[in-house]
């Protein structure tokens, strides 16, 4: 919408202005202004043209040699043959034109699984929707680490700090009021005010939004922000090779056109047989592939809750090393129960499990009823305010933080309801929770003056407490009764159960911040359980055996960390555990000497986080790191591979990571290694595939003019392949067979081999070889068949050489499943979509032998005889049966 001056106004009279409430849009009228507004996104570069994209096949040097040679072809009379190379030029740039459309829109799939959403208002409900659905008069909620989806007038603010340095250029957040502004004010000093693309750092708050899309503040200057897509290395990489590559090829068909030339042939014929070699032999729907492989790839890991937000993540993923994860809702369940209290020096019991409020309390084996108990009432009720969460409306669930859920619930269970606790001492302020403090407050309106209440870790708040609640009166805080407090956290935490302390003061007069947290008096302390996953101890094995190593990294104490360890299985002895106070007294030579033994990291904030993956790296270690708060930020981006929490993430941790698990889950951490490791793989598999049997065709031709086999009618030197045989082999193979290889199912085995070296080559020494070989034996099967043939005319000798050389390629694709392991080990029929392709390659070049249109235009003749094909199968299939020796042999040693 158009600036009114929106900051200059009350928040009422905005929310008039803009027809909207408190309680948010009805979806019906969400709906009709997003068709008024449009949708709330910045308008992106003109995307990729399709006549643009069938244009660009035609623009390759070799091409436009090759149309030049044609049309010379026709104009000497050549007219067929002309016609016929023409036509595979063109089948080849349509094959290309829809390899790189499929990429493009397998890309444009994958970025809309990353886009952003935002917390919204709805008829008086919390939705989560995509950020692009926002529209004018909406009420968006802002919490520590939302990016600020639009630009909106904020109507709500506690303690609400903004990062907007991304728009202005001020590197401190700046504190956000609900108070109109009276005077004319620059963007900068509009601190009622929440723009597009900054980020909420502190506090949390709800906002009106005013302007979408291109109509924001950002959008003004849209174009600045966008960015050209680079290359990943592993792309960057093959262009490199592909351009080496190249000339090498171009040298070879130039030698072998000069050759061809000097021996007798007729010039034109051999310059368009040279050209289509170079064609045949280059390898340059490699970029379209890769492209594929990588894309479709991504899908299935995306189809498996892992959403990769960076193509180089896919390389790092094979290499990695060490997975570095938080504890909780990553290696456990994230479903918080509270379990037991410690309230004046006794345990009671709760019962039920979940976020339904269902259950009770139980001391010594006897019911109680906390309403009955002021103390344990007090307690209850601190932690039901203390608190940013909600029941959800069917009272089977909760929104919000997990632990903040099971406290809410605890007190439900109580009788205690958390509207009418609010309604009876109304809010005032909130001191927010942060990694770093371990603790929040709020100051509440109670009918006497002011209560402050406090939740954090127990031995953060008793420093704190002055005073305690015993027996339903409040006393001095005497050191015996700390230490009876700590060693009721340690019993608990051995249990697995990760403990909150509360706290509470009470004021006459409305306290300054500073005072909210001093001279607390502690209420008590309550256990909540967070299971481990059930498939989390599996994916430790996995782990263990596939040579990564696993590391928690947590801001739960060091004993309740171990516990959740030892039952997944990933704590073993001559493991240790390192605190974040005893990481700060120890040096960073100190902790790289002894970071290979250290599993658990307890305690810990953010900052930690650098420090670990520093040492960690220093000894060689590609690490995977998980996050999921604005302060885990550093961490993620100076991680190998960024991983950040889909359900309990920030933006700003999404906005750093590489990977996104949509389920928060490290099982997804693991399979996702998996598929990493087998697209990486099959990238190789489908390159190897490539060059060996583009080898085999330039081995084929170039043998043959140094051999010199004699034409019987001219005389002159007789090559056993035509040009455009070359053109319809390079069509028949490199397409779809290349591509069915590109989506190869992970090898059996793959994660019980070691990571792979980031310094390691695509193609290795064992690559190398294995090309060489399988190029040989195409080139002599092929060279044989054609000799033994020669003598029953040359047209029978070029149909079989044709045709041989294509099915040598056809079992190579077999070849190319698995560097090491037999096609019969790995599954034969696993990859149904390769037995497609090759099913349809030989079908069409059944067409070119059989069909008489194809005979004449492609100088072919039918083979009526079973005793050709018995050769064709024989020769060809010894490709295949050679290099199952070898990996037989490779068995052996």
């Amino acid at each position: 919408m158009e600036n009114r001056d929106w900051y200059r106004k009350d928040a009422s009279k905005i929310l008039n202005e803009l027809k909207t409430s408190e309680k948010g849009l009805s979806d019906s009228e969400a709906r009709r202004r997003l068709l008024k507004f449009g949708p709330n996104a910045l308008k992106e570069k003109r995307g990729f043209s399709k006549i643009k994209l069938l244009l660009s096949q035609f623009r390759s040097f070799l091409v436009i040699i090759l149309i030049i040679a044609v049309i010379i072809s026709a104009l000497i009379g050549h007219i067929i043959d002309a016609t016929v190379i023409l036509i595979i030029v063109i089948l080849n740039a349509i094959f290309g034109f829809f390899q790189e459309y499929k990429a493009e829109k397998a890309m444009q799939a994958l970025k809309k699984l990353t886009s952003p959403v935002a917390k919204v208002l709805r008829q008086g409900s919390i939705k989560e929707i995509p950020a692009k659905d926002l529209v004018p008069g909406d009420i968006i909620l802002l919490n520590e680490g939302d990016k600020v989806p639009a630009d909106a007038r904020i109507t709500e603010s506690i303690s609400l700090k903004i990062d907007e340095s991304s728009l202005t250029g001020e590197s401190v957040p700046i504190s956000k009021s609900i108070d109109a502004i009276g005077k004319e004010s620059p963007i900068s000093e509009r601190r009622n005010m929440a723009w597009l693309g900054t980020v909420v750092t502190y506090g949390r708050g709800k906002a009106v939004i005013i302007s979408t899309g291109m109509g924001t503040e950002m959008g003004k200057i849209a174009k600045e922000i966008q960015v050209e897509e680079e290359a990943t290395p592993l792309q960057e990489r093959l262009r490199v090779f592909g351009k080496r590559l190249g000339i090498i090829i171009l040298a070879i068909c130039a030698i072998v056109t000069i050759v061809g030339i000097i021996r007798g042939n007729e010039p034109l014929g051999m310059f368009i047989t040279g050209i289509a070699l170079a064609v045949a032999a280059i390898p340059e729907g490699l970029p379209a592939v890769l492209t594929i492989t990588l894309a479709l790839g991504l899908q299935r890991m995306a189809g498996k809750r892992a959403i990769v937000r960076r193509l180089p993540a896919v390389e790092t993923l094979g290499c990695t090393t060490v997975i570095c994860a938080d504890k909780t809702g990553t290696l456990t369940k994230n479903e918080m129960t509270v379990e037991r209290i410690y309230y004046s020096g006794k345990t009671i019991e709760v019962t039920g499990t979940g976020y339904t409020p269902e259950g009770g309390f139980i001391l010594d084996k006897t019911k109680k009823n906390p309403l009955k108990d002021p103390g344990l009432s007090l307690l209850l009720k601190t932690a039901a305010l203390c608190n940013n969460a909600s029941l959800r409306k069917d009272r089977k669930g909760i929104i919000g933080d997990p632990t903040e859920g099971a406290l809410l619930v605890a007190a439900e269970k109580a009788g205690l309801s958390q509207e009418k606790l609010k309604r009876e001492t109304p809010f005032v302020l909130e001191i927010p929770f942060s990694s770093e403090r371990k603790m929040m407050s709020t100051l509440h309106k109670t009918g006497n003056g002011y209560a402050a209440f406090a939740k954090g870790a127990p031995e953060v708040i008793l420093k704190l407490c002055t005073h305690i609640m015993e027996d339903n009166r409040k006393r001095k805080l005497t050191a015996r009764q700390t230490e009876a407090i700590l060693k009721a956290n340690s019993r608990m935490g051995e249990n697995a159960l990760r403990v909150l302390a509360m706290a509470y003061r009470e004021f006459r007069n409305k306290p300054g911040e500073s005072e909210i947290e001093k001279d607390l008096t502690f209420l008590g302390m309550e256990g909540m359980i967070d299971p481990p996953r059930e498939e989390v101890k599996g994916s430790m094995k996995t782990c263990q055996g596939a040579g990564i190593n696993t590391v928690m990294v947590t801001g739960d104490n060091e004993v309740t960390a171990a516990a959740i360890a030892k039952q997944i299985g990933m704590f073993r002895e001559g493991d240790k555990i390192l605190t974040g106070l005893e990481l700060e007294k120890i040096s960073q030579k100190e902790l790289e000497k002894n970071v290979e033994n250290i599993r658990i990291y307890a305690r810990v904030s953010p900052i930690h986080k650098v420090r670990i993956l520093d040492a960690l790296r220093k000894r060689g270690h590609i690490i995977a790191m998980t996050g999921d708060g604005v302060n885990d930020a550093p961490a993620l981006k100076r991680a190998d591979i960024g991983i950040a929490m889909g359900i309990k993430g920030t933006d700003v941790a999404k906005e750093a990571s590489d990977m996104i698990l949509k389920d928060d889950d490290f099982s997804t951490i693991v399979t996702a290694v998996e598929e990493g490791r087998s697209i990486y793989d099959n990238i190789r598999k489908f390159i190897q595939y490539l060059l060996s049997s583009n080898l085999g065709e330039v081995l084929v031709i170039f043998i043959a003019l140094i051999i010199g086999f004699t034409s019987p009618s001219t005389g002159g030197i007789l090559l056993p392949l035509l040009a455009v045989h070359l053109l319809w082999i390079n069509l028949l193979t490199d397409g779809f067979p290349a591509l069915a290889l590109g989506m190869e199912p992970p090898e059996p085995g793959i994660m019980k081999r070691s990571p792979r070296s980031p310094r390691e080559g695509i193609l290795n020494r064992e690559r190398m070889l294995f090309m060489l070989l399988v190029g040989a034996i195409m080139c002599i099967g092929t060279l044989w068949v054609f000799a033994s043939q020669l003598p029953l005319g040359v047209e029978k000798a070029m149909t079989m050489a044709f045709t041989v050389l294509v099915m040598f390629q056809l079992f190579n694709v077999l070849n190319c499943r698995s560097p090491d392991k037999s096609l019969f080990r790995i599954g034969a029929f696993r990859n149904r979509k390769l037995w497609a392709a090759i099913l349809v390659s030989f079908i069409l070049q059944l067409a070119v032998i059989y069909l008489p249109p194809l005979q004449e235009a492609f100088n072919t003749v039918p083979l009526l005889e079973a005793a050709d094909w018995a050769i064709i199968i024989g020769v060809s299939s010894t490709v295949f049966i050679a290099i199952e020796i070898k990996k037989l042999m490779g068995r052996l040693k």
